[in-house]
């Protein structure tokens, strides 16, 4: 991908853009020792987080079903998608170095936007499984089995790949004539086509149409999963099997009321340009608070994943005094 992208562009007075300028958040700048510690606990908090759900569900032979296999997965792309943005907010608010080339720039745009999408679609894919597990029981385990569990991350991962690449592609073909301050934290897509001097209305549609297109899409097979979940478990004879259904699907429903609502905000408007500011602290909640609240959600609230980890810590314990 990054060979297909155009090298630095030609400003007005015949010099060429070799890099971008990030504004990072210069009104609490100044606090840059505490911002660099706060958000280090909080990236590596969640980076662990996630690292432990991967691990015990490779670890643990009761986790290995569907459902902990794509909350693995996902796990393992939120860990991709923050290291794609806080490493350099950590630089930015510790040594100040607000500069990125143009290369980097546009590689992190890519990873940042193509592991947003993916994540989006790997939410649709649990909650169907979700879905299947509950409303279709017997079936769960034909429809459900290894090889379509495959199939569905490698469709997620494709088709956001299709998808992000053309646009990145289409974006890193505008001139860029300065000024070059990005008015973000990290190399936002919507940022970089306001910094252009061509004409962006192609561009910014076609970036309104795929945000669109994924947050929706995805927004609406969920919406119907879910309605369709809340249906079946109302029906349930039992008041024990109620609870027990709802409690398999609470700790998704609030991880996915977290990102879309963020997300929304940010991505679903054809018109950022005065809105950049809002932007960025809903986009630090998207990339900083969300993705340290996620593993504590799915742990907390799930007794598997309680007594795996009981066990995981015994074992590892009892091989220490051995």
């Amino acid at each position: 991908m990054a060979s297909e992208l155009h090298m630095p562009m030609e400003m007005g007075n015949g010099t060429t853009v070799q890099e971008f300028t990030l504004e990072g958040f210069p009104a609490i700048q100044h606090l840059g020792n505490v911002l660099f510690l706060v958000h280090l606990l909080a990236y590596l908090a969640s980076i662990t987080g996630n690292v432990v759900i991967v691990t015990i569900t490779c670890a643990d032979s009761r986790l290995q079903t569907p459902m902990y296999f794509f909350l693995s997965i996902f796990s393992f792309f939120e860990s991709c998608f923050i290291s794609a943005v806080i490493p350099k907010l950590l630089v930015i608010f510790l040594l100040g170095r607000q500069t990125i080339s143009f290369l980097a720039c546009f590689i992190q745009a890519f990873v940042y936007v193509y592991l947003g999408a993916t994540g989006f679609f790997l939410i649709t894919v649990m909650s169907v499984d979700r879905y299947t597990a509950i409303c279709k029981p017997l079936h769960y385990p034909t429809i459900m089995n290894l090889k379509t569990c495959f199939l569905l991350v490698t469709a997620c991962c494709v088709l956001a790949f299709i998808l992000i690449t053309g646009l990145i592609v289409k974006v890193s073909q505008l001139s860029f004539c300065g000024p070059n301050v990005i008015p973000h934290f990290f190399c936002d897509l919507g940022s970089l086509i306001h910094l252009s001097c061509s004409n962006t209305r192609f561009v910014e549609m076609l970036a309104f149409v795929i945000a669109l297109f994924i947050i929706l899409t995805s927004l609406i097979i969920t919406i119907i999963a879910y309605s369709n979940i809340v249906v079946t478990v109302v029906r349930l004879p039992s008041a024990k099997e109620q609870q027990k259904a709802f409690s398999t699907c609470s700790s998704h429903f609030i991880v996915l009321s977290l990102i879309y609502s963020s997300c929304v905000f940010i991505y679903v408007k054809p018109k950022q340009r005065n809105r950049l500011d809002s932007n960025r602290e809903a986009a630090l909640v998207h990339t900083v608070v969300t993705p340290l609240l996620n593993p504590v959600i799915y742990t907390l609230r799930n007794k598997q994943v309680h007594q795996a980890l009981r066990e995981t810590m015994c074992r590892m314990k009892i091989s220490r005094q051995k």
